[in-house]
C-alpha cells in the first residue's frame, strides 16, 4: 500500500497515523479511530473532486438543453439540480464503471421538441453514444457535433423537421462505427465526401433525408462497411466502381432514387453479399453473370428499372438464393433451366418483361420450396401440364401465390386435381391466358384460397362448386369466359368474406338471388354482359361494403398490392391495382333485367360508380338519386326510363361520367354547377321530351300562350285592316253612286265605318294595357 501511496503527503501522513493507533492504550486508540476515519475522508476526497468536476459541467450541459426544449419537465422530469448527486441514475443517461463520466445517451421515443443548438457538444469527451430516434427536433445538425471524438454510435432518425445538410466535420468522429440520418427533413444538400475518412463505420443509414448528387467514390475507402442504406432519397449518376472495395459489405440499399446506368462489374468482387436492394430506379442494361458470385446472396430486388437482356443463368450459382424480384424491366429471356438448381428459392417475380421463353423450359422441376411465382405480363407459351397431364407446379407443395396472368399458355385444366386442392395456395391468378376446361369438384379443396383470378380464358360449365368451402376467399374474377348457368344460392353464406365478385362477359343465367345480397364484406358486383332477367332485387340492407365509405389506403389482405381488376369505369376499361381496396362499385349491364329502378339502391351511400345500361328497366330514376353523394359515374342508358330526371341529380359533386341516353325521359334537364360540367349532349339523345342544357331550351308555356294571343291579335288586326281596305275601295264606288242614289243608304254606310274604326281602336287600347301590365 505504501509503495502505492508514495509521493503524496495525505498518504504519509495516513499511514503514520494508522501505526500510533496500533501502538496505543485502548482510550487512546478510540480516539485516534476518530482520527484515521477524517484522514481516509479527506484522502477519497482527493481522488474524487476532480472526477466530479466532469461528470458534473456534463450535466450543468444537459440542463442547460434540457431549459431550451419545449415540454421537456415531463419527459426529463429526473434531470435536475435536485438529483444532481444522481447524475447516472437520470433517465436516458449511461455512465462508465467508475460513475465518473456519461458515456451513452439514448432518447428514444421522448417527443423532445426543441432544436440542437444549444447541447454543448465538447462538454461530453467521453460520449460513446448519441440517440436521439423518434423525436420531435428541428433545425439543423450543429457543426459542433464534430467535437464528440470519442462518439461510436449516432442516431438522429425519424426526426422528420431536423433540416440543413450533414456537417462536414461529421468526417472527425474517427471512432464512429455507425451512422443512423435516416427519416430527417434535410434540404437536399450532397453527401459528404469527408464520410469516406470514418474508416471504422460498419453501418450505414442514410435513408429518407432528400440526399441529391451522387454517391461520392470516397466510399470506396470504407472497407469495414457492412450496411450500406441510402434508399429513397434524390441521388444521380452511376454506381462507383469503387463500391466494390466494400468487401465485407452484407446488405447494400439503393432503393428509390435516380441512379442511372449499369451495375458495375466490380460488384462480383463482394462475396459476402447477402441483400442486394436496387429496386426503383433508372438502372438498365445486361446484368453482369458474376451477380451470383456471393455464396450467402439470399434476396435480389432490381424492379422498376430497365434492365434488359438476358437474364443471368448463373444467378442461382452461390446456392443460397431465397428471392429474385425483377418485375417491371425490360427482360428479354430466361435460359433454359435459369431456376432449375435453384435449391434454395421460394420467391420469384418477372411480372411485365419482355420475356419470350417456354415456362416449363425455364423452370423444369420447381423447388419444392418455392412460395411466389408472379410471371404475369410477358410472353410466356406452352402447357402447364406434364406429359401425366398434371401441372407441373403441383411438387411445390409449399406454393402460396402464384400469377401466370397475361401470358400466352395454353391446355385444358379439368383433369388438374392437385392445382384445386394445393393446401398452402392463397392467391392464383391465370387470367388472359388460352386455359380451358371445367373447374372439377373435389371432396377436399383448398380451404385457404383468398383470391381467384380465371378472367379471359376459355372456362366452362357451372360456377365452381369447388368453391363452395372457400371460406376465406376475398377476391374472385371469372369474368370474360364461358361459364353457364345461375349463380347458387350458397354463394353468400359459404363465402362470408368476399370483397370482390367479377362474373361479367359470361353466359350465366336466371334471375339474380336474393341470397346476393347478404354480403356483408361486398363492395365490387360485376354481373354485366350475362344473360340474367327479372328484377334487381331491391333489400340492400346487408350491403355494408356498400354502404360506408370506403377509403384508399384501406388494407384488405396480405395480397392486395397483387390485385389486378378490370372493370368498367367511365365507358372504358380500366385496369385496377394497388388502388381496388377503395373501389366501390356495382355494374349490372347488358343483362335483360326488368322493372323499376329497386329505390333501396340510394342507400348505398359509398358507391362510387353505378352501371344498369342497356337493360330493360322502366320507371323513373328514383328522386332521392343525389343520396350518392360519392358517385363518380352513373349510366343508366339504353333502358326505358321515362319521367322527369331528379333535381337531386345535381347534388353529384363528384360525379365525372353522366350517360342517360336512349331512353324515354322528358321535361327540363336539371341544373347545377357539376352538371354545366357536361357539354357533350350525346349523354341525353334519343330522348325526345328532354330540354335545356347542352341541349335545345325548353319553351316557357306561360311565353307560348302570350305568344298565341299575340298572333291572334295580329291577325285580327291585318283582317281588319284588309276590310277597311277593301271597304275604302268597295265603299269609294258605292259612295258616289249613294250620293246619287239614295239618302238612305248613304247613312247606313256611314255607320258601318263608324263601328269597324271603334273596333279597331278597343283592341289597340286592350292590347296596349296588357302589354304594360307585363312590363309591371
Amino acid at each position: 500500500m505504501a509503495g502505492r501511496l508514495a509521493g503524496r503527503p495525505a498518504d504519509y501522513f495516513c499511514i503514520g497515523l494508522y501505526s500510533v493507533v496500533q501502538q496505543s492504550t485502548s482510550q487512546t486508540q478510540a480516539i485516534m479511530k476518530h482520527f484515521l476515519l477524517s484522514c481516509t475522508y479527506l484522502l477519497l476526497c482527493a481522488i474524487v473532486t476532480p472526477v466530479s468536476a466532469g461528470i458534473r459541467r456534463e450535466a450543468e450541459a444537459l440542463l442547460s438543453w434540457k431549459a431550451s426544449l419545449a415540454g421537456a419537465n415531463e419527459s426529463l422530469s429526473s434531470w435536475s439540480l435536485a438529483n444532481s448527486t444522481g447524475i447516472c441514475h437520470w433517465m436516458y443517461i449511461s455512465c462508465n464503471s467508475a460513475r465518473s463520466t456519461i458515456v451513452n445517451l439514448n432518447i428514444s421515443g421522448a417527443s423532445l421538441n426543441g432544436t440542437l443548438d444549444k447541447f454543448n457538444f465538447s462538454a461530453f469527451p467521453n460520449l460513446k453514444k448519441l440517440i436521439l430516434f423518434q423525436n420531435g427536433l428541428y433545425g439543423n445538425i450543429p457543426e459542433g457535433i464534430s467535437n464528440l471524438t470519442s462518439l461510436v454510435q449516432l442516431q438522429i432518425s425519424s426526426n422528420w423537421y431536423v433540416t440543413g445538410t450533414i456537417p462536414r466535420g461529421i468526417g472527425r468522429l474517427k471512432q464512429l462505427t455507425e451512422l443512423q440520418l435516416g427519416g430527417l427533413g434535410l434540404d437536399g444538400a450532397a453527401l459528404p465526401e469527408e464520410i469516406g475518412n470514418l474508416t471504422s463505420l460498419t453501418k450505414i443509414a442514410l435513408y429518407s433525408i432528400n440526399l441529391t448528387g451522387s454517391i461520392p467514390l470516397t466510399f470506396g475507402r470504407l472497407k469495414k462497411l457492412r450496411l450500406l442504406n441510402l434508399r429513397n432519397n434524390s441521388l444521380t449518376g452511376h454506381i462507383p466502381l469503387e463500391i466494390g472495395n466494400m468487401t465485407e459489405l452484407h446488405r447494400m440499399d439503393l432503393t428509390q432514387n435516380y441512379l442511372h446506368g449499369q451495375i458495375p462489374d466490380t460488384v462480383s468482387r463482394l462475396v459476402k453479399l447477402n441483400r442486394l436492394l436496387l429496386s426503383e430506379n433508372q438502372l438498365g442494361g445486361d446484368v453482369i453473370h458474376e451477380l451470383g458470385n456471393s455464396s450467402m446472396l439470399s434476396y435480389i430486388n432490381m424492379a422498376k428499372n430497365s434492365f434488359s437482356g438476358v437474364f443471368p443463368p448463373s444467378i442461382c450459382a452461390g446456392g443460397a438464393l431465397v428471392t429474385v424480384l425483377a418485375a417491371y424491366n425490360g427482360f428479354t429471356s430466361l435460359r433454359s433451366m435459369t431456376f432449375q438448381n435453384c435449391t434454395t428459392l421460394e420467391h420469384i417475380d418477372f411480372t411485365e418483361n419482355k420475356i419470350v421463353a417456354d415456362l416449363m423450359a425455364c423452370f423444369g422441376k420447381p423447388p419444392e420450396q418455392l412460395r411466389g411465382l408472379t410471371v404475369s405480363n410477358n410472353h410466356l407459351y406452352g402447357t402447364l401440364l406434364t406429359d401425366d397431364g398434371e401441372v407441373f407446379l403441383c411438387n411445390s407443395t409449399r406454393l402460396s401465390l402464384l400469377d401466370l396472368s397475361n401470358n400466352a399458355l395454353n391446355g385444358d385444366l379439368s383433369n388438374s386435381k392437385c392445382l384445386w386442392n394445393m393446401r398452402h395456395l392463397e392467391f392464383m391468378d391465370l387470367s388472359s391466358n388460352s386455359l380451358s376446361g371445367v373447374v372439377p369438384f373435389l371432396a377436399t379443396p383448398n380451404r385457404n384460397l383468398q383470391s381467384l383470378h380465371l378472367a379471359n380464358n376459355h372456362f366452362s360449365g357451372a360456377f365452381p362448386l369447388v368453391l363452395k368451402k372457400s371460406k376465406k376467399l376475398i377476391t374472385l374474377d371469372l369474368g370474360g369466359n364461358n361459364f353457364s348457368g345461375g349463380i347458387p344460392s350458397w354463394i353468400s353464406k359459404s363465402l362470408p368474406d368476399l370483397r370482390f365478385l367479377l362474373l361479367s362477359s359470361n353466359m350465366f343465367d336466371g334471375i339474380i338471388p336474393s341470397q346476393i345480397l347478404q354480403f356483408r364484406q361486398l363492395q365490387l358486383l360485376d354481373l354485366s354482359k350475362n344473360k340474367f332477367t327479372g328484377r334487381i332485387p331491391s333489400n340492400f340492407g346487408n350491403f355494408t361494403g356498400m354502404i360506408q365509405e370506403q377509403k384508399n389506403g384501406n388494407s384488405t389482405y396480405c395480397y392486395l398490392p397483387a390485385e389486378q381488376l378490370r372493370i368498367v369505369l367511365k365507358n372504358e376499361g380500366y385496369l385496377y391495382n394497388f388502388t381496388i381496396s377503395f373501389i366501390v362499385g356495382m355494374d349490372l349491364s347488358s343483362n335483360f333485367l326488368s322493372q323499376e329502378i329497386p329505390k333501396g339502391l340510394t342507400s348505398l351511400v359509398g358507391l362510387r360508380y353505378l352501371n344498369l345500361s342497356r337493360n330493360h328497366l322502366s320507371g323513373g330514376i328514383p328522386g332521392d338519386v343525389g343520396n350518392l353523394a360519392l358517385l363518380e359515374s352513373l349510366d343508366l342508358s339504353e333502358n326505358q326510363l321515362s319521367g322527369e330526371i331528379p333535381p337531386s341529380l345535381a347534388d353529384l359533386k363528384a360525379l365525372g361520367t353522366l350517360n342517360l341516353s336512349t331512353n324515354g325521359l322528358s321535361g327540363r334537364i336539371p341544373t347545377g354547377s357539376q352538371l354545366q360540367t357536361f357539354p357533350d349532349p350525346s349523354i341525353y339523345s334519343n330522348n325526345p321530351g328532354l330540354c335545356g342544357f347542352p341541349l335545345q331550351d325548353c319553351v316557357n308555356p306561360s311565353a307560348s300562350n302570350q305568344n298565341d294571343m299575340k298572333q291572334d291579335e295580329d291577325m285580327e288586326t291585318l283582317w281588319l285592316y284588309c276590310f277597311v281596305v277593301a271597304g275604302v275601295i268597295f265603299g269609294f264606288w258605292l259612295y258616289w253612286g249613294m250620293l246619287f242614289c239614295k239618302e238612305t243608304w248613304r247613312h247606313v254606310f256611314y255607320q258601318y265605318v263608324d263601328n269597324m274604326q271603334d273596333k279597331v281602336i278597343t283592341k289597340k287600347i286592350a292590347a296596349y294595357r296588357a302589354s304594360k301590365l307585363r312590363h309591371e
